[in-house]
C-alpha cells in the first residue's frame, strides 16, 4: 500500500515543475504544445502530497506512446489512458512518487477542468485552506484510496464552482510562477 504524505507548501515545488518541464520540452519538441502545472503543489499556502502533477497539451495524443522510451530514460512509466479516457499518464518514482503528467490532446474538456480547478483555488485562498485541511485530516488512515475518495465530494463541489466562475471570466493563469 502507497503512504499518504500531506506536507506544508514547499517554494521548490516551483522549480522541480519547471526542471521537469524542459525535460518534457526536450523530448517532444513541438508536439508539446504547453505545459502547466497544476494539483495541489500549484497552489501555494496549502498542504498537499508531494508529487508535482503536469498537464500538457500535445497536438495529438495517438503520438504519445512513440516518446514512451525516452520518458522511460528519465524515470517514468508509462501507465496509458490510466482510467480517463483521451489522456496518457506517466508517473515517475513507484511507491515514492515525485511526479505525475496528464497528457491530453489539444480541446480536451479535461485541461480546462484541471486548470479551472487550479486557477478557482488560487483566486479563492479560504477554499482552498478548507481543501488543505480535508487533506490533512484524509491523510492519516495512510490508505491512498481512502485519501482520494475522501476528497471526491470536495473535488467534484470545487469543480462545478470553478466551472461557473470560469465562465464568467475567472481569470486564467497560463502558468503558475
Amino acid at each position: 500500500m502507497r503512504k499518504v504524505e500531506v506536507v506544508p507548501y514547499k517554494k521548490e515545488w516551483s522549480k522541480l515543475f519547471h526542471d521537469e518541464c524542459q525535460k518534457l520540452e526536450d523530448i517532444f519538441g513541438p508536439e508539446m504544445m504547453n505545459v502547466y502545472h497544476i494539483g495541489s503543489t500549484a497552489i501555494p499556502a496549502i498542504h498537499a502530497k508531494p508529487v508535482i502533477d503536469i498537464l500538457a497539451v500535445v497536438k495529438d495524443v495517438e503520438g504519445v506512446a512513440d516518446f514512451n522510451k525516452e520518458m522511460e530514460k528519465i524515470g517514468y512509466d508509462a501507465m496509458g489512458e490510466n482510467g480517463i479516457a483521451g489522456r496518457r499518464f506517466f508517473r515517475k518514482g513507484g511507491d515514492e512518487r515525485t511526479h505525475h503528467i496528464h497528457m491530453f490532446q489539444k480541446g480536451h474538456e479535461e485541461i480546462a477542468r484541471h486548470l479551472a480547478f487550479r486557477d478557482y483555488l488560487l483566486s479563492h485562498p479560504d477554499e482552498a485552506q478548507e481543501y488543505s485541511r480535508l487533506k490533512q485530516r484524509l491523510a492519516f488512515p495512510i490508505d491512498i484510496n481512502g485519501y482520494v475518495n475522501g476528497k471526491n465530494d470536495f473535488i467534484k463541489k470545487v469543480d462545478e464552482k470553478a466551472k461557473h466562475w470560469a465562465k464568467r471570466g475567472g481569470h486564467h493563469v497560463n502558468e503558475v510562477d
